[in-house]
């Protein structure tokens, strides 16, 4: 970014697995010479047993990438905002929503706990695109994806 254009430093792309984000954060990022902060799913070592018991691992899963993105997102006031951009395929508040859906009511209550916590210094992006599209293409996506215990996915989990 230049100096003179909008004063979006903090972009964060959003949307369900498979819709692009990835895709898209590095298309930006090349493009408005920003520094890219993506999320890392395959560090995550709950997430593959996540998929075969969810019940099981919801909540070490939900933890652990809520963990990450903060430990990302701190960098973040490391940095000097207003010489650099960052775009970013994830916006913090994302684990809430899929932990409402994954964990039973005392483990989302802790969870609660820990991210209200955790979120009080955190930035805020400057914009936050999200990205729809048909289920059919979400399916392509994921089975695009290296992962394969995503593969395995059905359209009523994706």
């Amino acid at each position: 970014m230049r100096p003179g254009d909008l004063a979006l430093r903090y972009i964060a792309i959003e949307g369900v697995t498979g819709v692009g984000k990835r895709r898209l954060a590095r298309l930006l990022g090349r493009r408005l010479n920003a520094r890219l902060m993506l999320e890392e799913p395959e560090e995550n070592p709950f997430l593959p047993l996540f998929y075969e018991t969810p019940d099981q691992y919801g909540f070490q899963t939900q933890v652990f990438f809520m963990l990450s993105r903060y430990r990302q997102q701190q960098e973040l006031h490391q940095m000097d905002l207003f010489e650099e951009a960052v775009v970013s395929n994830f916006i913090f508040e994302k684990d809430r929503i899929y932990a409402n859906v994954t964990l039973n009511d005392t483990e989302f209550a802790l969870y609660e706990r820990l991210a209200e916590t955790l979120s009080e210094k955190l930035p805020r992006p400057d914009l936050v695109i999200y990205l729809q599209t048909t289920v059919n293409h979400l399916m392509r996506g994921i089975r695009r994806h290296e992962r394969g215990y995503e593969r395995e996915t059905t359209w009523d989990r994706a």
